[in-house]
């Protein structure tokens, strides 16, 4: 997983009066069965980049079915508003499951144009299990370590190693967490999301999620209808799909998606001398991890690592000239540094990682069944691999300890909604994390929502990075909540991908760009 940025919050606010009205709550049958929620107590904690931050914390009970039983503590941030007039909180969330949303609310609050984004309150969070929340995480530091066993289980041997380290993350997390596993799913996670509302004193929410984020979002919009404002969610998890169905769908678009590098790593030959085949090119790609496999680059870079490394390429291709340089340097200057660089930025985990994972999985598998024999994931994977070996194998084991996981599962909520205001949807036509037919499912689930396609695109979180086609439409719904209709087909509107990026003119770094600080936040494995 990326390593994450992450602001360290104290405890929390005092909410400016006149905001949003009072809580209208205490006297509703819902109220009456709502434990009372203190509000936070805000202190500054601003960065570098986001010096207006400010952070608290909240309680929320560990089984939201005993509210009155064990407590936990969600960690939060604040970019106040400024405007006078007051849309309320906006809670933002960037996905994961296992992503902190801390740093987040400070670059929503400032990607957005400063009119609207001053008229609200952007408020991150940690979810419970994650980051600077209480109690956080971990069940098996450094299990991502190099060097793993070769993901594609080509011997019985290779599959052992394989499926021993998988039982022991599982049994790690059992044994470290069994008080925590039971209550670490989605469903608690959007319960969480209304105590934060109720601390913040508003009746209802604005939320804005990516990737994992939407799935939350549409689930609170199903459990808590009454309590949605404004609703966005950009990169839409296909919620009939949760879980194992959908890692599946995503071999498939990850597989496409390396492709279209390797296209542009051939269209700019002059630059990678990788040849102008993207098919030769390809081959040389597997090559290079063959290579890896036999001799793992710095004692670090084996196969499993390099795709760890490649991945992130399939959730934002302004990583494409820094992954293409290094596979250039590997092939044709027998120079692993770039390689072994390319892996330490992009594919090698820390301890935020090793959160991240522990509650990624936690999440997952709490959630819905997954096949509990292992025969049946060997069936399934080896059938992807045949048609899309890039990340089957790998992305097979990042979710096996589900097939061990020490808990039982969940029943998915059905999402199917009809009693909520517009709604906005945002996704890239060949996006891989969450693939294109999720978008149109949820559009289709929900009914007064407005879905906006990003035709040609295969980023993952496609607002707020330099699109500004997107942008409008975002920044119009925040404002006054008008959402495009019509379009004629699967979408309301539709906007021009940007284009691909060129490759690096320098040894230079450039500078960063909007879009490259937002997938940092975001992370990989969504």
């Amino acid at each position: 997983m990326r390593k994450r940025a992450a602001v360290l919050c104290g405890a929390a606010v005092v909410l400016a009066a006149g905001l949003t009205a009072a809580p209208a709550e205490a006297g509703s049958p819902r109220a009456a069965k709502t434990p009372h929620t203190a509000r936070p107590v805000w202190k500054e904690c601003g960065t570098d980049d986001y010096p207006t931050l400010q952070c608290a914390s909240v309680e929320a009970p560990l089984d939201h079915t005993d509210p009155a039983g064990r407590k936990i503590t969600l960690a939060m941030s604040r970019v106040p508003h400024t405007a006078k007039r007051y849309q309320g909180p906006l809670l933002v969330n960037p996905g994961g499951p296992g992503g902190s949303g801390l740093t987040l609310a400070g670059f929503v609050a400032a990607a957005l144009p400063k009119r609207v984004a001053a008229q609200y309150d952007v408020i991150g969070f940690d979810p419970r299990g994650v980051g600077a929340s209480e109690p956080a995480l971990d069940c098996a530091p450094g299990h991502f370590g190099p060097v793993r066993p070769d993901p594609v289980p080509t011997s019985p041997e290779v599959e052992r190693a394989n499926l021993a380290r998988v039982r022991s993350f599982a049994a790690a997390c059992g044994r470290e967490h069994a008080d925590l596993l039971p209550y670490i799913d989605t469903d608690s996670t959007v319960r969480d999301l209304d105590v934060i509302r109720r601390a913040l004193g508003a009746e209802k929410l604005n939320y804005f999620g990516f990737s994992y984020g939407t799935y939350l979002g549409a689930v609170y919009a199903k459990l808590f209808p009454e309590r949605v404002r404004r609703l966005v969610l950009d990169s839409v998890v296909d919620p009939t799909g949760v879980w194992y169905d959908a890692n599946l769908d995503q071999d498939h678009a990850f597989n496409d998606r390396h492709r279209a590098f390797m296209a542009w790593v051939a269209e700019h030959d002059r630059a990678y001398g990788l040849g102008t085949d993207p098919e030769k090119v390809e081959a040389t790609w597997y090559a290079m991890r063959a290579a890896l496999k036999r001799d793992p680059a710095g004692g670090k870079v084996g196969a499993a690592e390099l795709e760890d490394t490649y991945l992130p390429g399939g959730y934002y291709d302004g990583y494409w000239p820094y992954l293409a340089e290094a596979f250039s340097a590997y092939v044709n200057g027998r120079d692993a540094e770039p390689l072994i660089e390319a892996y330490e930025n992009f594919g090698a985990g820390d301890a935020a990682a090793d959160n991240g994972y522990s509650v990624y999985t936690a999440v997952q598998c709490r959630d819905a069944a997954w096949p509990r024999d292992w025969r049946q994931w060997r069936k399934d994977t080896w059938e992807v691999y045949e048609r899309a070996p890039f990340l089957a194998w790998n992305n097979a084991w990042y979710n096996a300890p589900c097939a061990f996981w020490p808990t039982g599962s969940l029943r998915p909520e059905r999402v199917r909604n009809d009693e909520l205001p517009p709604v906005l949807l945002f996704q890239a036509t060949h996006d891989a994390a969450t693939p294109y037919q999720g978008g149109v499912t949820v559009h289709r689930l929900l009914a007064r929502s407005s879905l906006v396609v990003e035709s040609g695109g295969g980023n993952h979180g496609v607002t707020l990075s330099g699109n500004v086609c997107l942008d409008r439409h975002l920044t119009v719904y925040l404002a006054d909540g008008t959402v495009p209709r019509g379009g004629g087909g699967e979408a309301d509107a539709v906007c021009a991908a940007l284009p691909a990026p060129e490759p690096l003119t320098s040894k230079a770094a450039p500078t960063s760009s909007r879009g490259s600080t937002l997938h940092g936040l975001l992370g990989f494995r969504s």
